[in-house]
This record gives structure tokens, sequence and C-alpha cells, in this order.
């Protein structure tokens, strides 16, 4: 189904305080955004803050209230690797519902995108590495509830394996969950997804295709109404965290394999961000870029599938 304009969901205008040298590269959701701003292809719109009752579809009850309250122990905060802050709640609740957004555009239109998300290292009861509540599951259990979807599948390009994602839908046969990810980079205690193709140091553009190709046919053959592509850039070569060997036409080349495959199945697919820590962090915004318009050409209606 064509779609034009696509849309896109974003959720930099709220900010929230970082001590100085902080890893978490803040700039480059608004640098993304305005680098996206001009291309008619996109509807760049703000998004809606997600509920507390969207978060409890997931989350356990005292984890979501103590986050949103500001009363979890430190050592939580410090998992999650955020200083708390009431700025940082509502930066979080919006980066939920902004994959919520675009979740329930691609189920009306085909396509929906989220210039953040993509929060896989959280889980049922505690967040980690910079994500605090799972906005893939989250939006999951959402579309359960409001489209009478079933089955989903997560391909999860992260150079990062999509722990909290694989632990929370471990039990759940409806769902499949794709990790593609870096073997020796964090978590260092890996959990169990549907698919995990564990990647060594310095894996080039050939070998890392070359694994995606048919860890892709499982995740299409299973039969999903939805796909949620988690399209983090930290496979690249020049990515701080990264420790893999991609270029940006390798990358590119990831995008088209992914969003090519969705579109000529015609399943609804949902894009978010996740990580991406270049320096200088432009090399990540340019990356991140390429994802979206991969995603506008191949929507394109002039475009062949």
């Amino acid at each position: 189904m064509p779609v034009e304009p696509l849309n896109l969901f974003f959720c930099d205008q709220y900010h929230f305080p970082l001590p100085d040298g902080h890893k978490f590269p803040l700039t480059k959701y608004r640098l993304l955004r305005e680098k996206l701003s001009s291309d008619e292809r996109f509807r760049i719109q703000p998004a809606e803050l997600a509920t507390r009752e969207d978060v409890l579809r997931v989350h356990d009850p005292t984890f979501v209230d103590g986050f949103l309250e500001g009363t979890l122990p430190p050592a939580a905060m410090r998992r999650i690797g955020f200083p708390g802050s009431p700025e940082l709640v509502k930066r979080i609740l919006a980066s939920v519902g902004s994959t919520l957004c675009a979740a329930r555009s691609a189920i009306r239109t085909g396509f929906g995108g989220t210039l953040a998300g993509g929060t896989h290292h959280a889980y049922r009861n505690e967040g980690s590495g910079f994500c605090v509540f799972n906005d893939l599951a989250i939006a999951i259990s959402t579309l359960r509830a409001e489209a009478d979807l079933k089955k989903a599948s997560i391909i999860d390009l992260d150079v990062h394996q999509g722990d909290g994602t694989a632990s929370i839908f471990s039990d759940d046969p409806d769902v499949f969950t794709l990790s593609l990810h870096g073997e020796r980079n964090f978590p260092l205690r890996k959990q169990v997804s549907t698919l995990d193709i564990p990647l060594p140091d310095g894996t080039s553009d050939g070998e890392y295709l070359e694994a995606l190709r048919p860890a892709l046919t499982k995740a299409f053959d299973f039969g999903p109404e939805v796909v949620f592509f988690q399209a983090g850039v930290d496979a690249l070569a020049t990515d701080s965290l990264g420790r893999l060997g991609l270029s940006p036409e390798g990358m590119a080349a990831r995008d088209e394999l992914v969003i090519g495959e969705v579109r000529r199945r015609n399943i609804p697919l949902v894009i978010t961000l996740g990580g991406g820590y270049s320096n200088p962090i432009e090399l990540t915004v340019a990356a991140h870029s390429r994802t979206f318009l991969t995603a506008a050409d191949v929507y394109s209606p002039c475009a062949s599938i």
C-alpha cells in the first residue's frame, strides 16, 4: 500500500539534563529531525506522551511508579545510565509515545516511523543501557488491544543484543525476536531471542549482509501482521561503542534489504531508532537519515517492488 507522505514522529522538544561528557548522544535526535524536515515525502509531527496505563501494559507497576515519581533507588538509575529528573520522565514518555504513534500509523497506512525509540534493553521490572521502558513491547501490546493484532516480528539490528525485548517475549510464541549483534559487546549476559546472530568484532559489510539475509527470511516467513525494525546504526566502523566494521554503504544496503522486503510482502512497518555513537555525531545522523530516506524511496508510488 503506497504511503505519501510518510508519518514520522519526534520527541526532541523534551530536553533533559546530562552531565558534561555523558556518552548518550542527545543532540542526534534534533539534528536528525532537522535533516529530514525539508523533505516533502515526510510528515514530521510531535509525539503524544504515553500514559502510565500504556506503560503498564508491559512493565511492573512498582518499577513504573518509581520512575515516574522519581523514587527509584540510585542503583536502578545507574543501571539505566541517566540521572533522574522531571524532564527525563517527560522525554521517556514522549519517546514511548512516538513509537505508539508510529505503530498506529503503520496499521492505518502501512508505515510509521519514530525519530526516537528502539529501547530494547528495558526489561519488565527494570531499565538498562539508556533504556527505561521498552517501547517495542509496549507498542505490540497496544496494537493487540486496539487493532486485534496477534503476530509481530521485531528485526533488531542494533549492535547490542535486544536483551530486554528477548526477555519480555521469551514465552510469547506470537512474537519473533531477531537480534543481529556484536558477540562481545554489551550486554555481558545475553538473553535468548527467537533468533540470535552473534557477530565477531570487525565484521565487514559482506559478512554482515550474508548473515542477515537468511535471518530476515525466517523473520518474514513467521507470518507477522506488523514488523518493527529497530534500526540502530552503531554497527558502523566509526561508532565508538560498536566494534563492528560496517561502512555507510553497507549500512544502506542493510536498510534496503529490510525495508524492501517488508514493502514487497505488504506488511505494515514501524521503524524506530536505536544506538548510534559515532564521532563526530553527524556520521550517526547521516546513517539514521539514510534509513528513512530509503523508506521514502521504497514507499514511493513510483518504486518497483
